[in-house]
């Protein structure tokens, strides 16, 4: 996990047989859910996928600097990279889970989850790095690039000797937020998707298990399905979130990392683990 003495990690180039494959495994899910499912439930995995997609990309985004971090040897936040966007995700969940109390406008609802991920994610940010500079006395520099692609400061200067930077340039902190707005908005989506189909389909489930002949009242489904869709939501991004910390393999400063040209294999096997892992959480109230 150290970065002293480590070279800038660069882009792994993509296995093509991989990923026709995952392509392929991907395009049978969503066949198999076209075929036996209703036709809401085959749009709902569709939106799964793409939120899976917004949240595999949206990981490669956000710094992550691990151990090295909380010694000061590499730019970043000082934690895991599921842990973080996890994080991320969950605050733009909540502020999704929210807005859809309140309106059923799709676009109001997402957008208000990407707000919520990316506002965690700024705020995440600010504090680490007041905890750089005024708690380890240590400026913001990369180790990755010699300007900052956005502001154009210089970084070697400001580097120790030995180390791979430290701190949160600014273009790292731009990714993290950027990371949270993906995370949030794709969090969002899966929870929305997977709601609409609970509803749907829990009070017929529900009533044919009960033997019951009068239809089951909305205030005894919406906690079901409310809760249903909010644990498969996290259990989704967990997954993503993981996936893409296998892909990252240590530590990423933001969108300026070499690393970051690895975003292809990410939302590739984000889009296949969602198909997955969105097929069986429809399949249990759905079929």
């Amino acid at each position: 996990m150290s970065a002293v003495g480590a070279k800038p990690g660069g882009s792994a180039g993509i296995d093509p047989v991989a990923s026709v494959v995952a392509i392929v495994l991907m395009i049978v899910m969503l066949a198999i859910m076209y075929m036996i499912g209703t036709p809401m439930a085959f749009m709902a995995l569709i939106g799964i996928v793409i939120g899976g997609v917004l949240i595999g990309f949206g990981v490669m985004f956000v710094p992550v600097g691990g151990a090295p971090a909380a010694m000061g040897q590499a730019p970043g936040i000082a934690t895991g990279v599921a842990m973080l966007a996890a994080g991320a995700g969950l605050a733009g969940l909540f502020g999704g889970a929210w807005a859809a109390q309140t309106t059923s406008n799709l676009l109001v609802i997402v957008i208000t989850g990407a707000v919520g991920g990316g506002l965690m994610m700024a705020i995440t940010c600010l504090f680490v790095n007041f905890i750089y500079v005024y708690g380890m006395g240590i400026p913001a520099a990369s180790g990755k690039v010699k300007k900052d692609p956005i502001t154009g400061d210089t970084q070697t200067e400001y580097k120790s000797q030995g180390t791979e930077g430290h701190g949160l340039p600014f273009v790292s902190y731009v990714g993290g937020v950027i990371g949270g707005l993906f995370g949030g908005a794709g969090g969002t989506l899966i929870y929305i998707m997977l709601l609409d189909v609970y509803e749907e389909s829990l009070p017929a489930m529900m009533q044919a298990q009960s033997g019951q002949l009068l239809p089951i009242p909305a205030a005894q489904i919406m906690p079901i399905a409310v809760t249903l869709a909010g644990m498969f939501a996290i259990g989704l991004f967990l997954v993503n979130a993981v996936l893409a910390a296998y892909n990252i393999t240590g530590t990423i400063e933001g969108p300026h990392d070499p690393k970051f040209k690895r975003w292809p294999r990410a939302v590739i096997a984000s889009a296949t683990a969602s198909a997955l892992v969105g097929l069986v959480a429809i399949m249990i109230v759905a079929l």
